[in-house]
């Protein structure tokens, strides 16, 4: 049931939003360049590998040394909108349809963090990650990576149709709020280190 709710209301939602893809493409081919599209490999169920998608939201620039310059340098006031307003996320859509992800469950996270998890931490992986999930209504960035696991290990144990829809309405009112978004300059979170 799950499944089928997740690929008809992705379906619906692309639908719906089809205007706000087109303008939201070209603003982001005007103002940060091309690819439109952000693809990155991010752990999904079972840990397995996927290519996630998202409305890219950074430049390319880079320093003398021909390194990428610090996210802080490259995320413009337009990618901070896009964030924020979690446009960002409209084409992790497709991901859903493709059978990569959920509408709800724990967020892809990198791949790089895998053997950082504890065994109970890893058990967020049982599940297909969402596009929004219980960590996120229940703090998104303004929350410590270890709560974040808790909560999403809380999910995992708990799920139940109920409360993704629970989850789908708590986030579209955190959305329109601009809920606990991290007003640091860094912007998203600092790296996830592992627990000690």
């Amino acid at each position: 049931m799950k499944r089928i709710f997740d690929v008809s209301l992705s379906l619906l939602a692309l639908f719906l939003f089809f205007p706000v893809l087109i303008i939201v493409s070209i603003l982001v081919r005007f103002k940060l360049g091309s690819p439109i599209i952000f693809c990155q490999e991010r752990p999904g169920l079972n840990g397995k590998t996927f290519r996630m998608m998202k409305f890219r939201t950074m430049t390319n620039e880079k320093g003398l040394d021909g390194e990428l310059l610090p996210t802080k340098d490259r995320l413009t006031k337009f990618g901070k909108l896009l964030r924020s307003s979690s446009l960002d996320e409209l084409p992790g859509l497709v991901n859903v349809i493709k059978g990569d992800m959920s509408l709800v469950g724990p967020r892809p996270l990198l791949v790089e963090y895998l053997p950082l998890y504890s065994k109970k931490q890893f058990r967020r992986h049982e599940v297909r990650p969402g596009i929004t999930g219980w960590a996120q209504v229940n703090g998104r960035n303004a929350i410590s990576w270890e709560q974040k696991f808790e909560y999403d290990v809380w999910y995992v144990e708990n799920q139940t149709f109920l409360l993704d829809i629970k989850i789908l309405m708590l986030t579209v009112k955190k959305v329109l709020f601009r809920e606990n978004i991290n007003a640091s300059e860094s912007v998203t979170m600092g790296k996830f280190k592992g627990t000690k």
